[in-house]
């Protein structure tokens, strides 16, 4: 998974750092549903200044425990433990709660343990509002956000999708207004939720399903017209499908959901000038591949 968090830039000059051994990374086996919070409580952890043995202490756990919890081996961890982590280190549960119950069924826990392992913090786990300002960034983007992720999944995943990246963006919330761009921030955080859900070939989403959903399709009467239309419909979206990803966010936003320039620009967080540049690029692109200029005579020989 490509995820949204970058790494801590490292000092310039020599600093304190935690004794002990360094937290590893998150093993390779670990599923998308399962990173969704787990990431953002590694980031947590990480910019807290606290080591293993002092959250050991904290949560009375041992810290080989803890250790396994942070990087995804082991056990999926019972939700009164990821609570404990979370409350010292500050997190709102009920996000965090959420992403960690879709990610037990996930690893195939049954519904009886999920409930189980979770009836000890029942006051935890229910529901609780986001704070206003990331109440009133949801209400402006969501509907264009489930436009986006509606062209590469299917309804069910859509809604999960979306409902994720604002729980995530919640774990995060903090971060996320403390960077150069909430907007930029937020919509990395949907990519990458949306691109876990999406099947890839050779590396590169498809988009192949959204052929049979397209405003020019709904508009034909007649089966050879709409066979037509889908077989032209695949191509271009298999031609899409390999431009650079930002290239494919503004043509998905553009060409497949309708938005304008300027909407584009402030769900993106990025100038007016560099998503009509991305979309020129994208569009001569796409007719040097599905429409070739014609060879010359002196090129045929």
């Amino acid at each position: 998974m490509t995820t949204p968090f970058e790494p801590p830039v490292p000092p310039a000059s020599p600093s304190p750092v935690r004794p002990g051994r360094k937290l590893g990374p998150i093993a390779e086996n670990v599923g998308s549903a399962h990173r969704a919070w787990l990431e953002p409580m590694r980031e947590t952890y990480l910019r807290s200044g606290l080591t293993l043995s002092e959250l050991s202490l904290r949560v009375l756990l041992a810290k080989s425990k803890i250790s396994e919890l942070l990087r995804g081996t082991g056990l999926y961890p019972r939700w009164e433990i990821v609570l404990s982590l979370s409350t010292e280190l500050e997190m709102p549960g009920w996000p965090l709660y959420r992403l960690w119950r879709q990610a037990a069924f996930e690893a195939h826990k049954s519904r009886e343990w999920v409930e189980r392992s979770s009836q000890k913090a029942a006051l935890t786990t229910s529901h609780t509002a986001p704070p206003l300002d990331h109440r009133a960034f949801r209400e402006l983007v969501e509907n264009d956000y489930g436009l986006y992720a509606q062209v590469f999944l299917d309804d069910d995943q859509r809604d999960t999708a979306v409902s994720d990246t604002f729980d995530i963006l919640w774990l995060c919330w903090n971060d996320a207004l403390a960077s150069p761009d909430t907007r930029s921030f937020a919509w990395h955080i949907l990519r990458a939720t949306v691109m876990t859900r999406t099947l890839h070939l050779d590396g590169r989403p498809e988009l192949g399903g959204a052929a049979f959903d397209t405003v020019a399709l709904q508009s034909l009467t007649t089966e050879a017209d709409r066979l037509d239309q889908i077989a032209e419909s695949l191509q271009l979206f298999k031609a899409m499908s390999r431009l650079p990803d930002h290239q494919l966010d503004v043509m998905v936003l553009r060409r497949l959901c309708g938005i304008t320039p300027e909407r584009a620009s402030a769900l993106l967080g990025v100038p007016l000038a560099t998503v009509r540049s991305d979309e020129r690029h994208a569009v001569h692109f796409l007719q040097s591949v599905i429409c070739p200029p014609p060879e010359t005579e002196g090129n045929a020989e």
